[in-house]
Protein backbone atom coordinates (compact mmCIF):
# COMPACT_ATOMS: atom_id res chain seq x y z
CA UNK A 1 0.00 0.00 0.00
CA UNK A 2 2.27 2.54 0.97
CA UNK A 3 5.07 1.71 -2.50
CA UNK A 4 1.42 2.24 -4.58
CA UNK A 5 1.03 5.52 -2.66
CA UNK A 6 4.22 6.88 -3.14
CA UNK A 7 4.04 5.84 -6.79
CA UNK A 8 0.70 7.89 -7.14
CA UNK A 9 1.73 10.82 -5.04
CA UNK A 10 4.95 11.43 -7.01
CA UNK A 11 2.86 11.69 -10.38
CA UNK A 12 0.69 14.14 -8.61
CA UNK A 13 3.16 15.89 -7.40
CA UNK A 14 4.78 16.07 -10.47
CA UNK A 15 1.76 17.71 -11.87
CA UNK A 16 1.04 20.99 -10.21
CA UNK A 17 -1.90 23.14 -11.51
CA UNK A 18 0.44 25.95 -12.58
CA UNK A 19 3.16 23.45 -14.44
CA UNK A 20 0.99 20.38 -16.06
CA UNK A 21 3.45 20.51 -17.85
CA UNK A 22 5.27 17.78 -20.81
CA UNK A 23 8.27 18.19 -22.80
CA UNK A 24 8.62 19.88 -25.72
CA UNK A 25 8.03 18.03 -29.02
CA UNK A 26 12.04 18.70 -29.50
CA UNK A 27 12.42 17.25 -25.97
CA UNK A 28 11.02 14.05 -26.95
CA UNK A 29 12.94 13.64 -30.24
CA UNK A 30 15.80 14.59 -28.70
CA UNK A 31 14.80 11.15 -26.24
CA UNK A 32 14.22 8.97 -28.65
CA UNK A 33 17.22 9.99 -30.57
CA UNK A 34 19.80 9.58 -27.32
CA UNK A 35 17.90 6.32 -26.71
CA UNK A 36 18.50 5.39 -30.92
CA UNK A 37 21.65 6.84 -30.74
CA UNK A 38 22.86 4.35 -27.20
CA UNK A 39 21.71 1.20 -28.70
CA UNK A 40 23.41 1.88 -32.15
CA UNK A 41 26.82 3.45 -30.35
CA UNK A 42 26.11 0.25 -27.91
CA UNK A 43 25.61 -2.28 -31.09
CA UNK A 44 28.66 -1.11 -32.95
CA UNK A 45 31.39 -1.01 -30.32
CA UNK A 46 30.28 -4.35 -29.11
CA UNK A 47 30.77 -5.83 -32.71
CA UNK A 48 34.14 -3.68 -32.64
CA UNK A 49 35.25 -4.71 -29.35
CA UNK A 50 34.13 -8.33 -30.51
CA UNK A 51 36.53 -8.10 -34.02
CA UNK A 52 39.61 -6.76 -31.69
CA UNK A 53 39.39 -9.50 -29.64
CA UNK A 54 39.05 -12.36 -31.53
CA UNK A 55 42.25 -10.79 -33.57
CA UNK A 56 44.28 -10.51 -30.16
CA UNK A 57 43.52 -14.15 -29.35
CA UNK A 58 44.55 -15.14 -33.03
CA UNK A 59 48.04 -13.40 -32.53
CA UNK A 60 48.61 -14.81 -29.12
CA UNK A 61 47.83 -18.09 -30.39
CA UNK A 62 50.41 -17.48 -32.94
CA UNK A 63 52.94 -16.04 -30.85
CA UNK A 64 52.57 -18.94 -28.12
CA UNK A 65 53.04 -21.63 -30.86
CA UNK A 66 56.43 -20.08 -31.43
CA UNK A 67 57.88 -19.58 -28.06
CA UNK A 68 60.09 -21.93 -26.86
CA UNK A 69 59.31 -23.63 -23.64
CA UNK A 70 62.24 -25.17 -22.82
CA UNK A 71 63.53 -22.64 -20.86
CA UNK A 72 61.99 -20.89 -17.66
CA UNK A 73 61.87 -17.50 -19.58
CA UNK A 74 60.16 -19.08 -22.44
CA UNK A 75 57.28 -20.84 -20.27
CA UNK A 76 56.62 -17.64 -18.48
CA UNK A 77 56.35 -15.95 -21.66
CA UNK A 78 53.96 -18.11 -22.49
CA UNK A 79 51.75 -18.81 -19.26
CA UNK A 80 51.38 -14.68 -19.64
CA UNK A 81 50.06 -14.43 -23.05
CA UNK A 82 48.01 -17.82 -22.40
CA UNK A 83 46.57 -15.24 -19.51
CA UNK A 84 46.21 -12.43 -21.48
CA UNK A 85 44.38 -15.02 -24.68
CA UNK A 86 41.89 -16.00 -21.82
CA UNK A 87 40.76 -12.44 -20.99
CA UNK A 88 40.24 -11.62 -24.46
CA UNK A 89 38.52 -15.36 -24.55
CA UNK A 90 35.84 -13.94 -21.70
CA UNK A 91 36.04 -10.36 -23.57
CA UNK A 92 34.51 -11.89 -26.82
CA UNK A 93 31.90 -14.15 -25.24
CA UNK A 94 30.67 -10.94 -23.07
CA UNK A 95 30.69 -8.96 -26.16
CA UNK A 96 29.15 -11.77 -28.77
CA UNK A 97 26.61 -12.00 -25.91
CA UNK A 98 25.82 -8.07 -26.22
CA UNK A 99 26.14 -8.34 -29.80
CA UNK A 100 23.05 -10.21 -29.89
CA UNK A 101 21.26 -8.36 -27.15
CA UNK A 102 22.12 -4.61 -29.15
CA UNK A 103 21.04 -6.46 -32.53
CA UNK A 104 18.00 -7.75 -31.06
CA UNK A 105 16.83 -4.49 -29.58
CA UNK A 106 17.60 -2.74 -32.92
CA UNK A 107 15.47 -5.63 -34.59
CA UNK A 108 12.39 -5.09 -32.62
CA UNK A 109 12.66 -1.13 -32.82
CA UNK A 110 12.94 -1.75 -36.58
CA UNK A 111 9.96 -3.87 -36.68
CA UNK A 112 7.69 -0.96 -34.86
CA UNK A 113 9.11 1.65 -36.99
CA UNK A 114 7.97 -0.53 -39.96
CA UNK A 115 4.56 -1.32 -38.73
CA UNK A 116 5.42 -4.65 -37.91
CA UNK A 117 4.18 -4.30 -34.13
CA UNK A 118 2.08 -2.14 -32.86
CA UNK A 119 3.19 -0.08 -29.86
CA UNK A 120 2.36 2.54 -27.33
CA UNK A 121 5.49 4.93 -26.59
CA UNK A 122 3.25 7.12 -23.98
CA UNK A 123 -0.55 6.83 -23.53
CA UNK A 124 -1.75 10.49 -23.68
CA UNK A 125 -5.11 9.81 -23.55
CA UNK A 126 -8.11 7.39 -24.45
CA UNK A 127 -11.86 7.61 -25.71
CA UNK A 128 -14.83 6.15 -27.97
CA UNK A 129 -15.71 6.92 -31.28
CA UNK A 130 -19.20 8.34 -31.28
CA UNK A 131 -20.95 5.14 -32.66
CA UNK A 132 -19.20 3.15 -30.38
CA UNK A 133 -17.88 0.45 -32.65
CA UNK A 134 -13.93 1.72 -31.55
CA UNK A 135 -11.91 3.55 -29.32
CA UNK A 136 -8.34 6.03 -30.16
CA UNK A 137 -5.78 6.45 -28.09
CA UNK A 138 -2.84 9.22 -28.83
CA UNK A 139 0.75 7.12 -28.49
CA UNK A 140 3.44 10.19 -28.45
CA UNK A 141 3.78 9.13 -32.36
CA UNK A 142 0.51 9.25 -33.70
CA UNK A 143 -2.86 7.62 -32.72
CA UNK A 144 -3.62 4.20 -32.57
CA UNK A 145 -7.64 2.57 -32.84
CA UNK A 146 -8.48 -0.50 -31.63
CA UNK A 147 -12.03 -1.85 -33.50
CA UNK A 148 -13.11 -5.39 -33.36
CA UNK A 149 -10.42 -6.79 -31.00
CA UNK A 150 -7.90 -5.61 -33.48
CA UNK A 151 -4.89 -2.49 -33.51
CA UNK A 152 -4.47 -0.79 -36.52
CA UNK A 153 -2.89 2.44 -36.98
CA UNK A 154 -4.98 5.13 -38.69
CA UNK A 155 -4.50 7.11 -41.16
CA UNK A 156 -3.10 10.99 -40.74
CA UNK A 157 0.04 12.58 -39.28
CA UNK A 158 2.00 11.35 -36.30
CA UNK A 159 1.49 13.93 -33.96
CA UNK A 160 1.82 14.17 -30.12
CA UNK A 161 -1.19 14.92 -28.92
CA UNK A 162 -1.65 16.00 -25.44
CA UNK A 163 -4.75 16.73 -23.41
CA UNK A 164 -6.78 14.50 -26.28
CA UNK A 165 -10.32 14.13 -25.61
CA UNK A 166 -12.57 12.23 -27.93
CA UNK A 167 -16.91 13.46 -28.60
CA UNK A 168 -19.36 12.04 -30.41
CA UNK A 169 -18.03 13.65 -33.83
CA UNK A 170 -14.19 13.47 -33.44
CA UNK A 171 -11.49 14.92 -31.53
CA UNK A 172 -10.13 17.93 -29.53
CA UNK A 173 -6.46 18.06 -28.47
CA UNK A 174 -3.04 20.09 -27.88
CA UNK A 175 0.08 18.53 -27.88
CA UNK A 176 2.67 19.10 -30.61
CA UNK A 177 3.56 18.51 -34.54
CA UNK A 178 4.70 15.23 -35.96
CA UNK A 179 8.31 14.92 -37.71
CA UNK A 180 8.22 16.15 -41.05
CA UNK A 181 4.54 17.89 -40.23
CA UNK A 182 4.04 21.83 -41.82
CA UNK A 183 2.41 22.64 -38.51
CA UNK A 184 3.85 24.57 -36.12
CA UNK A 185 4.95 23.88 -32.61
CA UNK A 186 3.07 23.94 -30.06
CA UNK A 187 -0.52 23.25 -30.66
CA UNK A 188 -2.98 25.40 -28.75
CA UNK A 189 -5.91 24.05 -28.85
CA UNK A 190 -7.47 21.77 -32.39
CA UNK A 191 -10.10 19.58 -33.50
CA UNK A 192 -10.47 16.66 -35.24
CA UNK A 193 -13.69 15.84 -37.52
CA UNK A 194 -12.25 13.04 -39.52
CA UNK A 195 -10.00 11.71 -36.86
CA UNK A 196 -6.98 13.00 -37.48
CA UNK A 197 -6.40 12.90 -41.32
CA UNK A 198 -6.75 16.69 -40.34
CA UNK A 199 -6.94 19.33 -38.02
CA UNK A 200 -8.69 22.71 -37.64
CA UNK A 201 -6.42 25.02 -35.44
CA UNK A 202 -9.14 26.76 -32.87
CA UNK A 203 -6.93 29.18 -30.80
CA UNK A 204 -3.52 29.82 -29.01
CA UNK A 205 -1.40 28.41 -31.85
CA UNK A 206 2.00 28.31 -31.07
CA UNK A 207 1.68 29.73 -27.93
CA UNK A 208 0.89 26.60 -25.84
CA UNK A 209 0.47 22.85 -24.76
CA UNK A 210 -2.65 21.81 -22.44
CA UNK A 211 -1.76 18.53 -20.96
CA UNK A 212 -4.77 19.29 -18.47
CA UNK A 213 -7.65 19.77 -20.73
CA UNK A 214 -10.85 17.93 -21.40
CA UNK A 215 -13.93 18.27 -23.10
CA UNK A 216 -17.80 17.42 -23.32
CA UNK A 217 -18.66 14.31 -25.43
CA UNK A 218 -21.71 15.96 -26.77
CA UNK A 219 -21.60 19.69 -25.52
CA UNK A 220 -17.91 20.41 -26.32
CA UNK A 221 -17.31 22.54 -23.52
CA UNK A 222 -14.14 22.92 -23.52
CA UNK A 223 -12.30 22.90 -19.79
CA UNK A 224 -8.13 23.86 -19.45
CA UNK A 225 -5.52 23.78 -16.67
CA UNK A 226 -3.68 26.81 -17.77
CA UNK A 227 0.23 26.79 -17.11
CA UNK A 228 1.14 30.14 -17.72
CA UNK A 229 -0.34 33.29 -18.58
CA UNK A 230 -0.62 33.91 -22.26
CA UNK A 231 -2.72 36.03 -24.90
CA UNK A 232 -5.96 34.79 -24.01
CA UNK A 233 -5.66 33.96 -20.97
CA UNK A 234 -4.29 36.68 -17.57
CA UNK A 235 -3.46 34.25 -15.03
CA UNK A 236 -2.79 30.10 -14.25
CA UNK A 237 -5.53 28.44 -13.48
CA UNK A 238 -8.91 26.91 -14.77
CA UNK A 239 -10.36 28.25 -17.98
CA UNK A 240 -13.42 27.66 -20.00
CA UNK A 241 -14.98 28.21 -23.33
CA UNK A 242 -18.84 27.33 -24.73
CA UNK A 243 -18.05 28.37 -28.02
CA UNK A 244 -15.07 26.67 -29.32
CA UNK A 245 -12.68 29.42 -27.87
CA UNK A 246 -14.01 32.65 -28.74
CA UNK A 247 -14.64 33.39 -25.04
CA UNK A 248 -12.71 32.18 -22.12
CA UNK A 249 -13.28 32.44 -18.79
CA UNK A 250 -11.99 31.72 -15.66
CA UNK A 251 -13.19 29.99 -13.00
CA UNK A 252 -13.07 30.51 -9.43
CA UNK A 253 -12.41 26.72 -7.93
CA UNK A 254 -13.17 27.46 -4.83
CA UNK A 255 -12.82 24.29 -2.40
CA UNK A 256 -10.77 22.18 -4.88
CA UNK A 257 -8.09 21.00 -2.72
CA UNK A 258 -4.77 19.44 -3.67
CA UNK A 259 -2.82 18.79 -6.64
CA UNK A 260 -4.85 17.87 -10.04
CA UNK A 261 -3.94 14.86 -11.85
CA UNK A 262 -6.89 14.36 -13.82
CA UNK A 263 -9.80 16.21 -15.21
CA UNK A 264 -13.22 15.47 -16.91
CA UNK A 265 -16.32 17.43 -18.38
CA UNK A 266 -19.44 15.92 -17.96
CA UNK A 267 -20.90 14.05 -21.24
CA UNK A 268 -23.70 16.86 -21.85
CA UNK A 269 -24.03 18.80 -18.92
CA UNK A 270 -21.83 21.98 -19.60
CA UNK A 271 -21.39 23.54 -16.78
CA UNK A 272 -20.18 20.31 -14.84
CA UNK A 273 -16.96 19.37 -14.29
CA UNK A 274 -14.87 16.87 -12.10
CA UNK A 275 -11.27 16.84 -11.02
CA UNK A 276 -9.04 14.06 -9.33
CA UNK A 277 -6.52 15.24 -6.87
CA UNK A 278 -3.92 13.32 -4.48
CA UNK A 279 -7.12 13.97 -1.94
CA UNK A 280 -9.92 12.52 -4.14
CA UNK A 281 -12.33 13.28 -6.36
CA UNK A 282 -13.95 17.01 -6.72
CA UNK A 283 -17.35 18.24 -8.47
CA UNK A 284 -18.49 21.51 -9.95
CA UNK A 285 -21.86 22.21 -11.23
CA UNK A 286 -20.98 25.60 -11.55
CA UNK A 287 -18.40 26.22 -14.51
CA UNK A 288 -15.37 25.24 -11.59
CA UNK A 289 -16.50 28.08 -9.54
CA UNK A 290 -17.37 26.16 -6.34
CA UNK A 291 -16.25 22.27 -6.03
CA UNK A 292 -17.58 19.50 -3.73
CA UNK A 293 -15.75 16.57 -2.39
CA UNK A 294 -17.32 13.48 -3.93
CA UNK A 295 -14.95 11.03 -2.87
CA UNK A 296 -12.31 11.71 -0.16
CA UNK A 297 -8.99 10.50 0.62
CA UNK A 298 -8.57 8.94 -2.30
CA UNK A 299 -6.07 9.60 -4.50
CA UNK A 300 -7.33 10.17 -7.74
CA UNK A 301 -5.15 9.42 -11.23
CA UNK A 302 -8.17 9.40 -13.83
CA UNK A 303 -12.04 10.03 -14.29
CA UNK A 304 -14.65 10.17 -16.71
CA UNK A 305 -18.27 10.90 -16.93
CA UNK A 306 -20.46 8.23 -18.51
CA UNK A 307 -23.63 8.92 -20.47
CA UNK A 308 -25.32 7.32 -17.80
CA UNK A 309 -24.76 10.62 -16.01
CA UNK A 310 -21.95 8.71 -13.68
CA UNK A 311 -18.27 9.16 -12.70
CA UNK A 312 -15.54 6.26 -13.76
CA UNK A 313 -12.69 7.16 -11.03
CA UNK A 314 -9.57 4.94 -11.05
CA UNK A 315 -6.99 5.84 -7.63
CA UNK A 316 -5.01 3.94 -5.27
CA UNK A 317 -6.23 2.53 -1.56
CA UNK A 318 -4.96 -0.40 -0.55
CA UNK A 319 -3.88 -0.71 -4.47
CA UNK A 320 -5.45 0.30 -7.64
CA UNK A 321 -9.10 0.57 -7.54
CA UNK A 322 -11.98 1.69 -9.80
CA UNK A 323 -15.36 3.05 -8.38
CA UNK A 324 -18.26 4.02 -10.48
CA UNK A 325 -20.33 7.25 -8.88
CA UNK A 326 -23.79 7.43 -9.73
CA UNK A 327 -24.37 11.40 -9.86
CA UNK A 328 -28.23 11.41 -9.15
CA UNK A 329 -28.26 9.26 -5.97
CA UNK A 330 -24.58 9.35 -4.98
CA UNK A 331 -23.82 5.73 -4.69
CA UNK A 332 -20.76 4.64 -4.80
CA UNK A 333 -19.40 0.64 -6.64
CA UNK A 334 -15.99 -0.57 -6.56
CA UNK A 335 -15.51 -2.61 -9.68
CA UNK A 336 -13.31 -5.91 -9.74
CA UNK A 337 -10.56 -4.87 -11.68
CA UNK A 338 -6.94 -6.92 -12.86
CA UNK A 339 -4.47 -6.91 -10.36
CA UNK A 340 -1.86 -4.25 -10.99
CA UNK A 341 1.73 -4.06 -9.77
CA UNK A 342 2.97 -1.72 -6.94
CA UNK A 343 4.61 0.61 -9.27
CA UNK A 344 1.59 1.51 -11.23
CA UNK A 345 -2.28 2.77 -11.47
CA UNK A 346 -4.90 3.82 -13.52
CA UNK A 347 -4.50 6.63 -16.21
CA UNK A 348 -7.31 7.08 -17.98
CA UNK A 349 -10.89 5.13 -18.48
CA UNK A 350 -13.26 5.21 -21.25
CA UNK A 351 -16.53 3.57 -21.36
CA UNK A 352 -18.52 3.09 -24.40
CA UNK A 353 -21.03 5.64 -25.42
CA UNK A 354 -23.39 2.54 -27.08
CA UNK A 355 -23.10 -0.27 -24.62
CA UNK A 356 -22.22 1.43 -20.81
CA UNK A 357 -20.92 -2.58 -19.90
CA UNK A 358 -17.62 -1.44 -22.29
CA UNK A 359 -15.50 -0.45 -20.36
CA UNK A 360 -11.69 0.70 -21.32
CA UNK A 361 -8.67 1.32 -19.30
CA UNK A 362 -5.10 2.26 -19.67
CA UNK A 363 -2.17 2.22 -16.91
CA UNK A 364 1.06 4.23 -16.61
CA UNK A 365 3.26 1.46 -17.61
CA UNK A 366 1.32 1.21 -21.00
CA UNK A 367 -1.22 -2.09 -19.46
CA UNK A 368 -4.54 -1.67 -21.16
CA UNK A 369 -7.79 -3.98 -20.23
CA UNK A 370 -11.37 -4.17 -21.30
CA UNK A 371 -14.20 -5.26 -20.25
CA UNK A 372 -17.88 -6.01 -22.02
CA UNK A 373 -19.33 -7.21 -19.17
CA UNK A 374 -19.04 -4.65 -16.62
CA UNK A 375 -15.71 -5.42 -15.00
CA UNK A 376 -16.90 -9.11 -14.38
CA UNK A 377 -14.06 -10.29 -16.47
CA UNK A 378 -11.62 -8.22 -18.59
CA UNK A 379 -9.49 -8.94 -21.18
CA UNK A 380 -5.83 -7.44 -21.33
CA UNK A 381 -5.16 -5.95 -25.20
CA UNK A 382 -1.60 -4.61 -24.51
CA UNK A 383 0.97 -5.63 -22.27
CA UNK A 384 4.34 -3.06 -21.15
CA UNK A 385 3.56 -0.86 -23.95
CA UNK A 386 2.74 -3.55 -27.18
CA UNK A 387 -0.36 -4.34 -28.36
CA UNK A 388 -1.73 -7.41 -28.00
CA UNK A 389 -4.82 -9.20 -29.78
CA UNK A 390 -8.13 -10.38 -28.84
CA UNK A 391 -7.28 -13.92 -28.52
CA UNK A 392 -5.42 -13.68 -24.96
CA UNK A 393 -7.37 -15.69 -22.13
CA UNK A 394 -9.49 -13.40 -20.16
CA UNK A 395 -7.97 -12.20 -16.50
CA UNK A 396 -9.94 -13.78 -14.17
CA UNK A 397 -10.67 -10.95 -11.18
Amino acid sequence: MRLRLLTLMFFIMTLPLNAFAHGTEEEHQREGLMYGKLIDGGLVASILLLVVSVFGIIVISKKIKSISVKNKQGQKKSNQLKRSSTILKWISAVTLLSSIIFGFITLKNSDVEQGNTIGFQHIHGLGYSGDGNNFYIPAHDGLRVYSKGEWSIPEGEKHDYMGFSMVDDGFYSSGHPGPGSKLENPFGVVKSNDFGKSLEILDLYKEIDFHGMAVGYYSHAIYVLNPQANSRMEDTGLYYTLDETKKWTKSDMKGLDGQPASIAVHSSDEKIIAVGTDQGVFLSTDFGNTFESILPEVPTSAIHFTKENKLMVGGLEDGSVMYEINLDTNEKAKFSIPEISNEDAISYIAVNPQNSSEIVFTTFEKQIYITKDNGNSWTQIAKDGTAIDRKVEKVEN
